[in-house]
């Protein structure tokens, strides 16, 4: 009898399959740390101290699995993989070696299969009495390299690149700069160019994107707000002088839109696109914002108790969690922008600039 129950519950275990993944979010914060959050239970699951020096981490590219954790660190020098099984470092780049000194101001991304990773880079040769700026560039890693992994491959980088994003095919490697540039990621080759700073746009001036916060996992549409000036406009009087839109990049088909949709009269740094209403964007600085997309207008702002720099949203497109700056993630209904919760750091360690990242565990 023990053996045919044993055998009835192994026979059902096998017909319902795996356990459905579940949604944690992730971030850094100060000392150097990076905590896993389980947003639905409202507390800090998990957290890990990135070894070696670093005020706190910066960009952060989880693997597809949900399993390892890529954060910039080292004052933007080093690229560490922490596994979110144990917080044991399973990979390591540092980036500088003398004489060079390199930098990696926020961008890194990894491909959808999880083998590479894309790390945008600006090195510096360190004379006697000089430093000489050289070509940025991106370097490619193998994500099975190790613990001193150096790059399998680099190939030129548009200056100023601020977010690296992969396509969902991993046939293209968008980089957002001056322009959004879209890259053949085994060559480097320019498939394409989307212009931004450079659009030739009727009565406008050349826009204004301050963006290098990651969060398109959920929609698989990178979107990050702009700002721009109307020529045809008089500033002194007309409050339609100044516009603030939204750039779109829909990362299964390549389209990208860019859109204004108020005049401006807040300022809004991160944005995330609602998987479940594609329509719907949420931006966030001192406010929480709903905008719509399809209509190109502002559906609601509310006050937030103080500033936050990212973003990020549930699977379900229920909740959104706005984080960053100080020490706690704000957890709002995607509906009525209420606030319903909000879980503190360990020790309330500021999360500055850190990515706010959405896993599958």
């Amino acid at each position: 009898m023990k053996r045919l129950i044993l055998c009835l519950t192994a026979g059902l275990l096998a017909f319902a399959g795996p356990a459905a993944a579940k949604e944690y979010l992730l971030t850094g914060a100060k000392p150097n740390r990076i905590v896993l959050v389980d947003p639905a239970a409202r507390k800090v699951e998990k957290v890990f101290e990135i070894p070696g020096k670093g005020a706190a981490p910066t960009a952060i590219a989880p693997s597809p699995d949900g399993k390892v954790a890529y954060v910039l660190t080292n004052h933007l020098e080093s690229v560490v993989g922490i596994s979110l099984d144990d917080g044991k470092v399973v990979f390591r780049a540092d980036m500088s070696k003398p004489p060079e000194r390199v930098k990696s101001i926020f961008s890194l991304e990894v491909s959808p299969d999880g083998k590479e990773l894309y790390v945008f880079q600006s090195p510096v040769l360190l004379g006697l009495g000089e430093y000489r700026v050289q070509d940025t560039r991106i370097a490619v890693y193998d994500t099975s390299a190790g613990l001193k992994a150096r790059p399998a491959r680099t190939f030129p980088a548009p200056r100023r690149t601020a977010v690296l994003v992969a396509s969902k095919d991993g046939q293209t490697l968008y980089a957002l700069s001056w322009d959004l540039y879209a890259l053949d990621p085994k060559t480097g080759a320019v498939k394409g160019v989307h212009k931004i700073l450079n659009w030739e746009r009727p009565n406008y001036a050349p826009p204004d994107i301050l963006d290098f916060w990651p969060q398109f996992e959920q929609a698989a549409v990178f979107s990050t707000p702009y700002f721009a000036a109307r020529t045809d406009k008089d500033p002194a009087t007309d409050p339609s002088a100044f516009r603030t839109g939204m750039l779109t990049l829909d990362l299964k088909t390549g389209e990208v839109e860019m859109d204004d949709f108020e005049d401006t009269s807040a300022i809004i740094f991160s944005s995330v696109v609602n998987p479940a209403r594609r329509n719907e964007v949420f931006s966030v600085y001192t406010q929480l914002s709903k905008i719509d997309r399809a209509k190109d207008e502002l559906v609601k702002r509310v006050e937030l108790p103080h500033t936050y720099y990212a973003i990020n949203i549930s699977g379900d497109g229920k909740e959104v969690y706005v984080g960053g700056t100080m020490c706690d993630i704000g957890i709002h209904s995607t509906e009525t922008l209420e606030r319903l919760g909000s879980v503190e750091m360990p020790d309330c360690g500021d999360m500055g600039v850190a990515s706010l990242r959405v896993v599958q565990r």
